[in-house]
């Protein structure tokens, strides 16, 4: 059996501060021979090839493909939160749907999908289907790490659970 070459699947969140960094990656990806399956929201994704963003000579290694985000075209995607619960209740299943589909032809697999940080069902999406993952932060690392410590400020009472602060500076 012949040995296939690497296939990422890529999963940017459907926001600029987040599709142009994780879109790099993916055409430092290509450049490096490794095929691409660059997966963004209907919306996205036609702003993303009206800009010729998909292209940049990256051949035939690189494929956009676009999955619904649950909202109507005319509903407000600049309010965060109605998009994600929208992408929560819809993506997921689409998701695990393309890469069954994908997966179908045994040269083609997906081997390995990276998923923005804001992103993180698609990381169990996947993992339920034995795909390795990993997870890209575009933003800083000091924002990053601010996440990561809400929970200890809450229990330490800096702050409560609607992030205002307990203490007087």
């Amino acid at each position: 059996m012949a040995t296939s070459k690497p296939h990422v699947l890529i999963i940017p969140y459907p926001a600029q501060g987040h599709v142009i960094p994780i879109m790099e990656l993916a055409q430092c990806l290509v450049k490096h021979g490794i095929k691409v399956t660059f997966i963004t929201t209907e919306v996205t994704h036609k702003l993303v090839t009206s800009n010729g963003l998909d292209q940049d000579g990256l051949g035939d290694l690189m494929q956009m493909v676009s999955i619904p985000d649950g909202l109507e075209p005319w509903e407000d995607r600049n309010d965060v939160c109605k998009l994600t619960r929208s992408i929560l209740q819809t993506m997921p299943g689409k998701l695990e749907q393309l890469i069954q589909m994908i997966n179908k032809e045994e040269s083609n697999k997906i081997t390995c999908v990276i998923a923005d940080g804001c992103m993180g069902w698609a990381v169990g999406v996947v993992k339920k289907m034995g795909i390795r993952t990993a997870a890209f932060w575009s933003a800083s690392v000091a924002t990053l790490a601010s996440i990561f410590c809400f929970q200890k400020l809450i229990d330490d009472r800096i702050i409560n659970e609607n992030g205002e602060t307990s203490m007087i500076i």
